[in-house]
């Protein structure tokens, strides 16, 4: 078997206009844009991704923003809700901020943790978790919130699941991770050996309709591999289980495989990224996500695909 994935490396969601998406991630979370490119697979439609101050594996959301999209509807084989950790001290300033911003914020708690939840403009439920279990000194404080108490990375993201799937195996027998925590139908598993992003909740139900794809949903939640020997090894360990897993695609900024399973993941699309080569490829750390940025093999098409997409302005802090 491989070496245990080491835990989280980035979650991809749908939402409308991409300048919308900007303003409240950037503007109102205090996410940095560590990257302006496209989706390679539909390279006149924006890929952005926000994370902490490179885009370090564990803090990266990425959008697709569709705003002729329909609304989504969150069901079986999604990812239901995406969790950042806070500071534990963070609870409280971070409630008066989303308050400012108009946004309607719901206490609640998980496994002794305060958690503010709410939902983004596109209807995608977001927590944050206070807690000082998770550390990331890179935390991006340029925007709206201070780096004091600046989102340091995924805390546990909600996956549904089956009561009579094999997904609970898929983390303990084969990402080598531990059941750590259950409070009723919810069940956290924790990856070894890593203090960022290394926690997800498996939420048990019976069976429920599937999810329609659409603003506001989560569209992959993808997990680590340290580098591309890795990657193959882990395409090879899930192959032999007999999970149709695709061959590695190019992503630029990282290596990726996909696979998705009604036993093994409860039929969310499941991604392996590694970790590098990273957002400092291409750009220096001061300029991140300030200018798009487009693979090799689309440069001949860059003004066809420039005219195609909005303008973004960066939101003022």
């Amino acid at each position: 078997m491989p070496a245990p994935i080491p835990g989280l490396h980035h979650i991809t969601a749908l939402s409308g206009a991409a300048q919308d998406t900007l303003d409240f991630y950037a503007g109102v979370l205090g996410l940095r844009r560590v990257k302006t490119t496209v989706n390679f697979d539909d390279p006149k439609t924006h890929h952005l991704y926000y994370g902490d101050t490179v885009g370090r594996p564990g803090t990266v959301l990425t959008f697709f923003p569709w705003p002729r999209a329909r609304q989504g509807r969150t069901g079986a084989g999604m990812v239901q809700s995406v969790a950042f950790a806070i500071p534990a001290d963070a609870l409280d300033p971070w409630n008066a901020h989303l308050n400012e911003a108009g946004i309607s914020v719901r206490r609640t708690e998980l496994f002794g943790d305060p958690v503010l939840r709410f939902d983004d403009p596109f209807g995608l439920t977001l927590e944050l978790v206070a807690t000082d279990t998770m550390t990331n000194s890179g935390a991006w404080g340029d925007g709206p919130i201070s780096s004091e108490h600046a989102l340091r990375g995924f805390h546990a993201p909600v996956l549904p699941i089956f009561s009579d799937d094999r997904t609970p195996d898929l983390f303990t027998d084969l990402f080598g991770w531990t059941q750590v925590q259950e409070s009723e139908n919810r069940r956290r598993f924790q990856a070894p050996d890593s203090d960022l992003a290394n926690v997800v909740d498996l939420q048990v139900q019976e069976r429920h309709p599937s999810g329609r794809m659409g603003q506001g949903t989560v569209h992959h939640i993808a997990f680590r591999a340290r580098d591309a020997d890795e990657q193959k090894e882990w395409q090879t360990a899930l192959r032999d289980r007999g999970l149709q897993v695709t061959d590695v695609k190019d992503r630029q900024y990282f290596q990726s495989i996909y696979f998705r399973d009604p036993n093994w993941t409860s039929g969310i699309l499941f991604e392996i990224a590694t970790d590098g080569p990273g957002f400092l490829d291409d750009e220096a750390e001061a300029e991140l996500g300030e200018t798009l940025r487009i693979p090799s093999w689309l440069e001949a098409d860059r003004s066809e695909i420039e005219d195609a997409l909005p303008a973004l302005t960066s939101p003022t802090a």
